[in-house]
């Protein structure tokens, strides 16, 4: 238990990483085509990963190899997706949907690994997609074809989150991230010059947003979901996950200024509630209360 807790709290340190860089990537796209930026910030994420652990990938086998390629194609196919998506659905539905693999990891895991989510995961999960709608729905609630790509997107996340709980105990963790990071660089490169007329940046905004969510929100982010998804549960992993919105409102708040709406401030407690919720053993609670009681009559 004391394990999951603290892979929990390294997931929820990548989540909160997320979150703020979400300002930078906004400042940098304003210089930057999508794709452009995707490829430059992880082929320096691969870089920098393959140079400070080069003992494992120098040792590397054929099932990291072929795992993490697999991987990272579905990492790609969400990041592709959720971009085109973005072209025709607003920011805020993207989020929502998005922010729906929390739901959707669950489900694919009982199929899957056939093992079923613990009852304090389904009340967290519950309570985190209340509070992603309250969060990031406006009032338009039609579906359009941005929502259906957006709608993959989130497939293809919770795939990822499902496969590296699979796979990580099997290869080497770190080398198993680095490949997945190479995989998502490689293809973001490909379409960048098949639809975008890719640049060098020449300005400092782009360059800080590109290093830091290189090395913290790529290099290191994806490198601890990888080694620590062996300690926790997918369903875990989505729940935290579904934080993302809430920390990146709280950055935009103390960078930009942008105040959150009080649906939005109840949404942020909902899914903040469901994370705790999702950590709390109701079993063991209600077995101490017991336990108590029974001492209390004794006495």
């Amino acid at each position: 238990m004391k394990k999951q807790i603290k892979a929990d709290l390294a997931l929820l340190l990548v989540t909160i990483i997320w979150g703020s860089t979400f300002v930078l990537t906004k400042n940098a796209l304003e210089s930057l085509q999508t794709y452009n930026f995707l490829a430059i910030r992880f082929i320096i994420a691969f870089a920098v990963s393959s140079i400070v652990f080069w003992k494992n990938m120098k040792t590397i086998n054929k099932n990291t190899l072929k795992y993490g390629f697999l991987v990272g194609i579905i990492l790609f196919s969400a990041y592709a997706t959720q971009t085109v998506g973005l072209l025709y659905t607003s920011a805020s539905k993207s989020g929502f949907i998005t922010g729906f693999s929390v739901v959707i990891v669950p489900i694919i895991s009982t199929l899957l690994l056939k093992k079923m989510p613990e009852k304090e995961s389904i009340i967290g999960v519950t309570l985190a997609i209340i509070g992603l709608g309250l969060l990031s729905l406006d009032s338009n609630l039609k579906l359009n074809i941005g929502d259906f790509y957006t709608l993959l997107c989130a497939f293809g996340y919770a795939f990822q989150i499902i496969l590296v709980g699979k796979y990580t105990n099997e290869v080497d963790s770190i080398a198993f991230a680095v490949i997945q990071i190479g995989t998502v660089a490689l293809f973001s490169t490909i379409f960048t010059f098949l639809f975008e007329n890719p640049i060098i940046p020449k300005n400092a905004t782009a360059w800080n947003a590109i290093l830091i969510t290189s090395i913290l929100a790529t290099s290191g982010a994806y490198i601890i979901q990888t080694t620590m998804q062996k300690f926790t549960s997918p369903t875990h992993t989505a729940l935290i996950y579904s934080g993302e919105p809430v920390f990146s409102a709280i950055f935009a708040y103390i960078l930009l200024g942008e105040v959150l709406s009080a649906k939005g401030i109840i949404g942020s407690i909902l899914i903040l509630l469901g994370m705790i919720v999702s950590e709390v053993d109701i079993k063991s609670i209600f077995k101490k209360e017991t336990n108590l009681d029974e001492q209390v009559l004794e006495e």
